[in-house]
């Protein structure tokens, strides 16, 4: 089967190696027939060499829809023929977040596509812990943005934003989801920002109402615009840039909370007279657990979170390289790009199942 690893930055080695046996499998293990893999901002990050807890040689892949192929003696969650996602966290079980049920934060995580082999091939094995079956109708593509919906899920959960007035800086797929999560989750008003005036029209085409681009204007020129003398309770930093999160420090209600959803590339120089004399809080935000895949599964199928703007073109598996340097040539205009494993002939036809 093929295997696309990311050998160093910017150095993408297209392998071809044995598939797992359903013969195999464990008892909760499951083989599943990978689809759709979408590409992650983090992964971008990867791919230049600027993320902090990258390990090189590693498989790409780890936000991806797929059927079932076999399933392992004891798995009850899933059968051979659904359409599923999973999460790509590997965790100890051992350490104290994760006996306390905070296994995002494993003192010993792994992330497949970062510290682990993701599924950037034609087979792969997951645990069925980890397995979210996809409803009937629900396209391959969207069973790919699951991963990044339960991201905007778990972060808007970090903090109450019911009833409260939030900013998002940053309108890429990340800070989009996490906007129409908040507006999900009851806040009064949501302002969205960013520097590209394309991501701002998909939110607002994904019924984000409040849009500014801080180029062209302040963000507490924005903010008082769209929340008048209420202010505002919440920020979500999502865009990773130093200016965005000193900007929400600044213009913020005192005694609120900001969420740090994005990775930095280059650790921030941040006020601390405004962190303490305006007694703010900022709340780091880590993945996603299981609840959120399912919160993200129920309001993506429901129609509550829109996901078809997002997505800005497709490659084919042996392509992947040619997608990263898409993207870098259009980043002001590109949000979701997925790699499409069904744009070439079955891989069956010419090797078998496994």
């Amino acid at each position: 089967m093929r295997q696309a690893v990311l050998v160093s930055p910017r150095n993408i080695e297209f392998k071809n190696v044995e598939a797992p046996k359903a013969e195999n499998l464990k008892a909760h293990e499951v083989l599943i027939n990978v689809k759709r893999i979408g590409i992650c901002g983090s992964e971008i990050h990867s791919y230049h060499g600027l993320h902090p807890a990258t390990f090189y040689p590693v498989v790409q892949g780890h936000e991806y829809s797929a059927v079932v192929v076999a399933v392992g003696k004891d798995v009850t969650v899933c059968k051979p023929g659904d359409n599923i996602t999973a999460r790509p966290q590997l965790v100890c079980g051992e350490c104290g977040p994760c006996k306390r049920g905070q296994y995002n934060v494993c003192e010993h995580l792994r992330v497949e596509a970062f510290q682990a082999d993701g599924v950037a091939q034609d087979y792969f094995v997951t645990t069925d812990d980890r397995v979210v079956v996809l409803p009937a109708g629900m396209s391959l593509d969207y069973g790919a943005m699951i991963e990044p919906s339960a991201v905007g899920a778990h972060a808007t959960n970090r903090t109450d934003v019911k009833d409260k007035n939030v900013v998002v800086s940053g309108a890429g797929a990340i800070g989009n989801l996490v906007a129409q999560f908040c507006k999900a989750r009851g806040a009064k008003k949501v302002l969205i920002t960013d520097v590209s005036d394309l991501r701002l029209a998909k939110a607002r085409e994904c019924g984000i109402e409040y849009t500014a681009n801080v180029l062209n204007k302040p963000l507490k020129d924005a903010a008082k615009e769209v929340f008048g003398d209420e202010g505002y309770q919440v920020g979500f930093e999502v865009a990773g840039v130093e200016s965005s999160v000193r900007s929400l420090m600044e213009s913020i209600e005192k005694g609120s909370d900001i969420v740090i959803v994005a990775v930095f590339a280059k650790d921030p120089a941040l006020s601390m007279f405004y962190l303490g004399e305006h007694e703010l809080r900022l709340i780091g935000t880590m993945m996603y657990r299981h609840e959120d895949y399912l919160t993200a599964v129920d309001y993506v199928s429901r129609g509550i979170v829109n996901l078809e703007p997002l997505i800005s073109n497709r490659f084919a598996f042996e392509q992947y390289d040619e997608a990263y340097k898409y993207i870098d040539e259009n980043k002001a205009t590109t949000m979701k790009v997925i790699i499409d494993f069904e744009k070439r002939m079955m891989y069956n036809e010419h090797h078998g199942c496994p």
